[in-house]
C-alpha cells in the first residue's frame, strides 16, 4: 500500500472513530432525556415545600458542629414543657464530652471493620485473580468459576451483603467485616488479574524453562513484578472501604453509621456535622499515609 493510501486509511479510521464516539454521546443524551422525562411524568422532580428555607435552616445547624459545646455549651441548660414546667437541667458540656468519647470508640470500630474486611477480601481474591488472568493460562475449569465468583461479588453492594450477614451472624462488627470482604473480593480479583495481564511474560517463561512448578512460577516470576501494583490496589480499596464502612452501622454493623442513624433520626444536625468531620479527618489521614506508601513503592 502506498503512503497516500495508508494515510487515507488512517484518516478514514479516525473519522469512523469520531462518528462512533458522537453516536455514543447522542445515545447518552437520549438516555438522560428519557430519565428526566420519566421523573417529570411521575412528578418526582419536585423539591418539596419551602426548599430554600429548609436549606437555610439545615445549613445554619450544620455550621455549628456539636463538639463546640464541650467549651461553649450551656452548663445549666433547662428543658421545659409547653406550659413552662421545668423537666430537667442538663450540662451540655458534660453531655457533649461523653458523646465525643462515644464517637472516638465508634470511629475505631469503623476503622477496624474497613481494615479487617479489606485484608480478608484481598486474601480471598488472590487465588481467584490468578485463575482469571488470561496470560497465565489457567484451566477453564478453574478460570470460569473464578470469574463468575468475582463478577457476582463485585455486582452486589456492600449494604446488601451486610443485610444478609446481619441475619446470619447477628448485629455487630463481624457482619460488617464479612460484608466488606465479600464485596471487595470482586474488585481485588479484577485488579489482580489486570495487573498480572500487563506483565512481560519473558521473565515468567524463563522461570518455567528451568522446570519450575506453578507455585514456583508464581512466587518467582509473577509475584515480585506485580507486588507494587497489588499493594497500590490494596491501599486504594482499603481507603474506599473505610468510607464504605461508615454506613454499615445503618444496618446494625456498628461504628459511625449507628451514630449517623441516631443523629438523622433526631434531626441533630450539629451532631451529624461533628460525625462527618470525623469521617473526613479519618479518610484524609489515611489518604495522606497511603500516598506516602505508594510514593515509596515507585
Amino acid at each position: 500500500m502506498s503512503g497516500a493510501g495508508a494515510m487515507a486509511l488512517i484518516g478514514a479510521r479516525r473519522h469512523a472513530g469520531r462518528l462512533g464516539f458522537l453516536g455514543l454521546v447522542l445515545a447518552y443524551a437520549v438516555l438522560v432525556a428519557v430519565a428526566l422525562a420519566t421523573l417529570a411524568v411521575d412528578g418526582d422532580l419536585s423539591l418539596g415545600r419551602n426548599p430554600l428555607a429548609n436549606l437555610a435552616k439545615t445549613a445554619g445547624e450544620f455550621a455549628r458542629p456539636s463538639f463546640l459545646d464541650v467549651w461553649f455549651g450551656d452548663p445549666q441548660r433547662e428543658y421545659r414543657s409547653e406550659d413552662g414546667t421545668l423537666l430537667r437541667v442538663e450540662d451540655r458540656r458534660a453531655v457533649e464530652a461523653g458523646f465525643l468519647r462515644q464517637l472516638g470508640a465508634a470511629a475505631w470500630t469503623t476503622f477496624v471493620i474497613g481494615t479487617l474486611g479489606s485484608l480478608l477480601g484481598a486474601v480471598l481474591a488472590l487465588p481467584l485473580g490468578v485463575a482469571t488472568a488470561r496470560n497465565l493460562g489457567a484451566s477453564r475449569f478453574f478460570s470460569l468459576p473464578a470469574k463468575a465468583i468475582l463478577d457476582a461479588t463485585r455486582s452486589i453492594h456492600t449494604l446488601v451483603f451486610g443485610l444478609v450477614l446481619v441475619g446470619i451472624v447477628g448485629l455487630g462488627p463481624t457482619a460488617g467485616i464479612l460484608a466488606i470482604a465479600l464485596h471487595s473480593m470482586g474488585t481485588y480479583g479484577k485488579l489482580y488479574a489486570e495487573a498480572i495481564e500487563t506483565l512481560d511474560m519473558s521473565a515468567v517463561e524463563a522461570v518455567r524453562a528451568v522446570g519450575a512448578g506453578p507455585a514456583q512460577v508464581f512466587f518467582n516470576g509473577v509475584w515480585p513484578a506485580v507486588l507494587p501494583q497489588f499493594v497500590s490496589a490494596h491501599l486504594y480499596i482499603w481507603e474506599f472501604n473505610i468510607r464504605d464502612s461508615t454506613v454499615l452501622g445503618l444496618i446494625g454493623a456498628g461504628g459511625l453509621g449507628l451514630l449517623i442513624t441516631e443523629a438523622t433520626a433526631l434531626f441533630q444536625w450539629g451532631r451529624l456535622a461533628t460525625i462527618l468531620l470525623v469521617v473526613v479527618a479519618l479518610v484524609s489521614a489515611f489518604d495522606a499515609v497511603s500516598r506516602r506508601i505508594r510514593k515509596a513503592l515507585l
